[in-house]
């Protein structure tokens, strides 16, 4: 009893726990959204999860006892029903537990670190990526920007079309070989 109960309550800071940090995760955010593909995929997660929270709170207290008296009202062969009630009283399974392996662990903790690793560079390329498109948007194309404005903006093409040039390849870029 002192080990189920303890296991219970274990299990029980689990539940809390993860409850807890599931709360605090905003799923109406537009990142959730953006891809199909992926709002499906946290859909059916937080399905997961919501069944597994189901489950564990049906499965945390201990079952209640067989009423083995009104089963043998229903039954014409209440020898049966007898033979039941004694294997069920005869019989008491020991509790299965499970133990985190150390293994299992170490490959967890490596896809979290992944993970961080691939979060870090997601950001970068998020901050890159916003400064592009400021960028863009204070340089953007129109009637009135000059070639020599376009040169400083798009160096590359800049280059690309005075190589062009030099090498006169007038319509390179219009015709198809």
């Amino acid at each position: 009893p002192a080990i189920e109960t303890a296991t219970m309550s274990f299990t029980g800071a689990i539940r809390r726990t993860a409850a807890r940090r599931m709360s605090s995760v905003d799923w109406s955010s537009p990142v959730f959204k953006g891809d199909h593909e992926l709002a499906a995929m946290v859909g059916s997660f937080r399905a997961w999860t919501a069944q597994a929270e189901a489950m564990a709170e049906k499965y945390s207290a201990p079952p209640a006892p067989i009423d083995f008296a009104s089963a043998k009202k229903g039954v014409r062969d209440v020898a049966l029903v007898d033979a039941l009630e004694a294997m069920y009283k005869g019989s008491s399974p020991p509790p299965q537990t499970y133990e985190w392996s150390a293994e299992d662990q170490a490959k967890k903790a490596d896809l979290i670190e992944d993970a961080k690793g691939s979060m870090a560079f997601t950001a970068e390329m998020i901050d890159d990526t916003q400064k592009e498109i400021l960028f863009l948007r204070k340089n953007k194309t129109s009637r009135d920007m000059s070639t020599n404005d376009m040169k400083e903006v798009y160096p590359d093409i800049a280059e690309e079309v005075e190589d062009e040039i030099e090498r006169r390849e007038w319509f390179k870029d219009t015709i198809s070989k």
